[in-house]
């Protein structure tokens, strides 16, 4: 059986910077690559971060204006971004709604989203302070891009 390389493995890490970018599109949902740090660079997201924002942004997209299009949200393995999944939505208007949600985590105060024993697999592993400090920086990275390319950087992966 021929092994074929999957798509995320073609994007040159060493280029990629964080940013919002158009991961795939199949049929009528698109990946989205949420990328809040430069791979390879030792800065990566600690794991109560990485699950917190998970628990907080999923919740918060899904009771949103697109609820019935999102798929899934959740962390990449690298600790270096999340993966979203949306059905027919303009790439513009994700991306604003992206914005709306890290908003609305920082504006939250109350206790994470699913923690407790029976929603969560490791509820102790959440803290509302992570997630917070994680979303006001990727909002501050959103918020200078300009245009709405959300293309992968070029480079030779």
């Amino acid at each position: 059986m021929e092994i074929q390389r999957i798509t995320s493995f073609s994007v040159d890490h060493d280029v990629l910077t964080p940013g919002f970018y158009i991961s795939r599109a199949d049929g009528d949902v698109t990946t989205y690559d949420l990328r809040t740090r430069k791979p390879n660079a030792g800065d990566y997201m600690s794991n109560a971060a990485m699950h917190s924002v998970e628990h907080m942004m999923a919740t918060f997209l899904r009771n949103g204006p697109m609820a019935g299009d999102i798929i899934y949200f959740g962390p990449m393995g690298c600790q270096t971004g999340f993966y979203l999944l949306v059905r027919s939505r303009a790439p513009g208007d994700v991306f604003d709604e992206v914005k709306r949600v890290l908003a609305a985590v920082l504006d939250y105060d109350g206790p994470v989203f699913g923690a407790s024993a029976k929603e969560c697999g490791n509820y102790r592993n959440l803290s509302l302070d992570a997630a917070k400090v994680e979303c006001r920086g990727y909002l501050a990275v959103l918020e200078k891009r300009s245009g709405v390319d959300f293309s992968y950087p070029k480079g030779d992966a």
